[in-house]
């Protein structure tokens, strides 16, 4: 919101369709893993469509996404040490980062899925403490929330409106949300921590109330709103730290301005353990895509239980460790542009996973071929725009369509998926086996 403006505001109607849709579909991919002990959705892929290459596809795809995921989660525990008045450069700067990171590698390693779920409730609390007060004390510092909406210049406030040749920021918010909501729960940690759920009752009641989440979500997007009115960003004691680390220091310069430091504490540990929740959740999850979908299969297939842990363990390590090799040895800005990247890249499983719960007309030839023709598009589109943004326009009977190049990329996936399952089909290929059931897909699964 502070360095896009009304654009930033999506993250609020994706919400909204991404509950429904996960309400919908993922108890359905419980039930089904459930049957069948699936980890990861790429073990669903690979005996759904009987390919183990669309599986290897969903996998690589699942720790490639995930990698830029986890060094922008350690970025944000950068941002709030330099908060702290800490050297963010050099060898000192790099060593509170490097504890944080061991910080995350012991609990995780220890406790697996269980330390980020409990760590989850205190980052939870400490994330609507924070959020509530701001809210109280920010406007009436500044005046209320008119003179903040007054402060702001109009084209922060204001989507630009579609005109004679240009659908403009209409239809680059609305694909934006459409492609958010899409791939959301196609991500590894997504999927994870939805199939550890003990019933697909518990997904639906726990997207009955994640509206919860969208409300907090908004107040927090108005914090970009309160930073661009309170103009810390021009503030002598704070310059040197948006020269750094640009609008990422937005929040943490509002909460140093406005709060003592008692409450400064409260709120800064908020954004590390936020910080630090998910991205150990993100190692597992990529963990567990290379121990079951890569290792297992294409170098270990007599894998134990016992050494698919160790070696999960292990590679959860390595991870983990990429993604701090990233942060200290390249600029802040790649890891940001990659996670535009990553949710390109993610959105390409959505036919092999979500329409699997549903049908086998599409081929896995189809599928794979897709898949490869929406990375390869989404990748071309992001290149073009030379990772500064997302949002690639399309020229269509003389009128431009901005929108998000994984909406547009996934598209392509679709129509390469469709047309050559139909040619299968019309030739009259051989079809794979289906490792699973109709039967698997029923709830009744949890009982």
């Amino acid at each position: 919101m502070f360095g896009a403006g009304a654009t930033g505001f999506f993250a609020l109607p994706y919400t909204v369709l991404i509950y429904p849709f996960a309400f919908v579909v993922f108890p359905r991919l419980w039930a089904v893993a459930k049957r069948h002990g699936y980890v990861t959705a790429a073990d669903f892929v690979s005996a759904r469509h009987g390919s183990r290459m669309l599986g290897l596809a969903v996998a690589v795809t699942g720790i490639v996404a995930t990698m830029p995921y986890i060094a922008l989660q350690l970025v944000g525990i950068q941002v709030v040490i330099g908060a702290l008045g800490f050297q963010t450069t050099g060898l000192v700067g790099d060593l509170p980062l490097i504890i944080a990171f061991a910080v995350l590698a012991a609990y995780t390693y220890a406790s697996g899925l269980r330390a980020p779920a409990m760590i989850a409730v205190v980052k939870d609390a400490l994330i609507y403490l924070t959020i509530i007060v701001a809210m109280v004390v920010i406007p009436a510092q500044l005046g209320g929330f008119g003179a903040i909406f007054a402060a702001v210049s109009p084209d922060k406030l204001l989507l630009k409106a579609p005109d004679a040749g240009s659908l403009n920021g209409y239809s680059a918010y609305a694909t934006l949300a459409l492609g958010s909501a899409l791939a959301l729960f196609l991500y590894p940690h997504s999927v994870t921590a939805l199939l550890a759920s003990s019933s697909g009752s518990v997904i639906r009641r726990n997207m009955a109330l994640l509206p919860a989440y969208s409300l907090v979500l908004g107040l927090l997007a108005l914090l970009g709103f309160m930073a661009l009115a309170s103009g810390v960003k021009d503030m002598p004691e704070f310059v040197p730290y948006f020269k750094a680390f640009g609008p990422n220091f937005a929040v943490p310069a509002l909460i140093l301005h406005f709060f003592p430091s008692w409450f400064v504490g409260i709120a800064l540990a908020a954004i590390a353990i936020g910080a630090l929740v998910p991205a150990a959740i993100m190692s597992i999850a990529a963990a567990n895509l290379y121990t079951r979908n890569i290792h297992k299969e294409f170098i270990n297939r007599n894998l134990q239980a016992r050494e698919e842990t160790q070696v999960a363990k292990f590679v959860s390590l390595l991870v983990k460790l990429g993604a701090l090799a990233f942060i200290l040895g390249l600029p802040l800005t790649y890891a940001i542009q990659l996670q535009l990247l990553g949710g390109i890249w993610i959105i390409q499983t959505l036919p092999a996973i979500v329409l699997g719960l549903y049908t086998r007309l599409l081929d896995y030839r189809g599928l794979l071929l897709g898949w490869a023709a929406g990375i390869v598009t989404g990748t071309w589109m992001a290149a073009s725009l030379k990772l500064a943004s997302s949002i690639y326009t399309v020229h269509l009977f003389g009128l431009a369509i901005p929108g998000y190049a994984a909406v547009w990329s996934l598209a392509v996936n679709l129509v390469v998926a469709i047309v050559v399952s139909a040619v299968v089909h019309v030739v009259g290929m051989t079809r794979a086996s289906d490792g699973t059931r109709p039967q698997d897909y029923l709830d009744t699964a949890e009982t």
